[in-house]
C-alpha cells in the first residue's frame, strides 16, 4: 500500500486557528537523522491517509524541499470533539528494521466457543513486530480455529507472520484463549419451622395463664 501526502513547510507566522479555518492540518516530522520540521497538510487528506495507514504503513511526505518516508507516530485528538488536531510523523532510516505495533484481526471459528459455549478472550489486540518499512503489514490475522477446548491458548509464536516480519515480544506471550463459564450455584436458605414458633408462643401464653389461675382466692368476708 503506497500512500503519499502532499505537504508544505509551516509558516510560523500563521496561527493554528487560521490553518484550521483554511482546512489545513498542523503536523511535524522528525527522525534520528532528520531534524524536526513543522508542516501543514490538507485535513481531509490526512484523515483519509490515517484511516488507511494507521500507524504501521509507510507514508511518503512530499512537497517543496520535502521527500521523506515516514510512519504516523502520534495523533493528538480534541478532548471534546475527538477531532484530530495535530500529528507527529517519524522518519525512519532506510535499510533498517523498525519496531511497530500492528493491529490483530481474529479470523476463523473456535470450536471451544461454538461447540462448548466458551467465551473468546482476546489478550492482545496489537502485536509488536520488527520489519523493514517495505515489509510492514497493515494488520496481522490470527486463526482461532486451534482453540478446541478450554485448555487451548494461542501464543505469539503461533501466529503466522508475513515474510520479513519478526516478533518484537516474547513468543510465550498469550494472544488469545477461551474462558469457560462457571455455573452459579444458587444458595437456598434453610426453611423456617413455623410450627415450632407457634408451639413456643402457645406455651408462653399457657404459662402466663397458669400463673394467673394460680393466684390464691381471696377469703369472703363473713
Amino acid at each position: 500500500m503506497a500512500i503519499t501526502l502532499k505537504v508544505e513547510k509551516r509558516d510560523a507566522r500563521t496561527s493554528v486557528d487560521a490553518l484550521r479555518e483554511a482546512g489545513k492540518f498542523p503536523a511535524v516530522f522528525y527522525g534520528k537523522k532528520e531534524e524536526s520540521t513543522p508542516i501543514v497538510i490538507s485535513y481531509a487528506d490526512f484523515v483519509k491517509a490515517w484511516k488507511e495507514a494507521g500507524e504501521s504503513t509507510v507514508i511518503t511526505l512530499s512537497g517543496p524541499g520535502i521527500d521523506v518516508e515516514s510512519l504516523i507516530q502520534d495523533v493528538d485528538l480534541h478532548p471534546v470533539t475527538g477531532r484530530a488536531i495535530h500529528a507527529d510523523f517519524y522518519v525512519f532510516e532506510k535499510g533498517k528494521k523498525i519496531e511497530v505495533s500492528v493491529p490483530l484481526e481474529f479470523v476463523g471459528v473456535a470450536p471451544a466457543v461454538k461447540d462448548l459455549g466458551g467465551m473468546l478472550v482476546k489478550v492482545l489486540h496489537e502485536l509488536e513486530i520488527k520489519a523493514l518499512p517495505k515489509d510492514l503489514p497493515h494488520r496481522i490475522a490470527v486463526d482461532i480455529s486451534s482453540l478446541v477446548d478450554f485448555k487451548s491458548v494461542i501464543h505469539a509464536r503461533d501466529i503466522a507472520l508475513p515474510t520479513g516480519v519478526e516478533l518484537a515480544i516474547s513468543g510465550d506471550d498469550i494472544v488469545a484463549s477461551v474462558y469457560e463459564p462457571k455455573e452459579e450455584v444458587e444458595q437456598v436458605s434453610a426453611p423456617v419451622d413455623l410450627s415450632s414458633i407457634e408451639v413456643e408462643k402457645k406455651g408462653k401464653e399457657a404459662k402466663e395463664g397458669e400463673a394467673a389461675d394460680g393466684d390464691a382466692p381471696k377469703e369472703e368476708k363473713k
